[in-house]
């Protein structure tokens, strides 16, 4: 690993001419030799004792602060529906960034202060398959937190390169699921070694229809919009990285609503 070295600053440029030397010499900082991985994890990690280090060493004066909640003084925020979310916020050179980060169990699912089930679709079986995420606990918390500092350095250059593409939809075959892209990539590439171009496209085209064939029936089985709602917020991810799967939510909605 390169050790940070300060960068000269000039003495006659401008705060912000300042900043960005400092931003630019965090940013190029190697620190792959201190990035970890968790099991079945594609996702490196910087831990926070290594990122604060280095960056003390950057910014002696730099300091931290974890944003509580008002109304219990507790450091997290919570959302019955959607899980618990903390905030942090770090200042330097007169200049303060926020950051916040979901806390999240090993399959990076939202937890929530009670245990829940959600269903995914199970390619092989072709069938839904129930999962569950545990509650979480003070200790899940913490550590949400402290990856929310390193997040919110990264906001001036440490360690920017670790974040890069995590905002991208990615495969979640490990928890029984595959997006549209993946599954019809992976079925036309079985189908060419047998087939023509046409046939190819053409059997990928049908498995992709049976494959939806199951989530349209579970979103024609919710009677009620509330159903739906709940539905789909238990898949939210998987139906925002899917145009084909949010249509069919979208057509059950307007459904129901012309049936209320």
């Amino acid at each position: 690993m390169c050790k940070f070295k300060k960068p000269e600053i000039p003495a006659n440029i401008t705060a912000d001419e300042r900043r960005s030397l400092m931003f630019n010499a965090l940013s190029s900082l190697d620190l792959n030799d201190k990035l970890e991985k968790r099991d079945n994890d594609k996702l490196s990690y910087l831990s926070w004792a290594n990122a604060w280090a280095e960056f003390k060493s950057a910014y002696p004066s730099a300091t931290y602060q974890v944003i509580k909640n008002p109304e219990n003084n507790l450091p997290y925020f919570t959302d019955p529906n959607v899980g618990i979310m903390v905030f942090t916020e770090v200042t330097v050179d007169n200049l303060t960034h926020s950051m916040w980060l979901p806390v999240m169990d090993s399959k990076n699912k939202a937890m929530k202060l009670t245990p829940y089930s959600y269903q995914v679709w199970d390619s092989y079986k072709k069938a839904y398959i129930e999962k569950t995420v545990q509650a979480a606990t003070m200790f899940d918390i913490n550590k949400t937190l402290m990856r929310c500092l390193v997040k919110n350095l990264a906001m001036f250059g440490l360690g920017l390169y670790v974040y890069a593409g995590e905002d991208i939809p990615t495969d979640n075959t490990s928890d029984g699921q595959n997006d549209n892209t993946t599954y019809t990539a992976n079925t036309t590439k079985k189908a060419a070694t047998r087939r023509t171009a046409t046939k190819t496209t053409t059997t990928a085209q049908q498995k992709s229809l049976d494959k939806y064939a199951g989530i349209r029936a579970a979103v024609n089985s919710c009677i009620s919009q509330d159903q739906l709602a709940s539905l789909y917020y238990q898949h939210q991810n998987e139906v925002n990285c899917n145009e084909e799967v949010k249509a069919i939510f979208t057509q059950r909605k307007l459904q129901l609503q012309q049936a209320a």
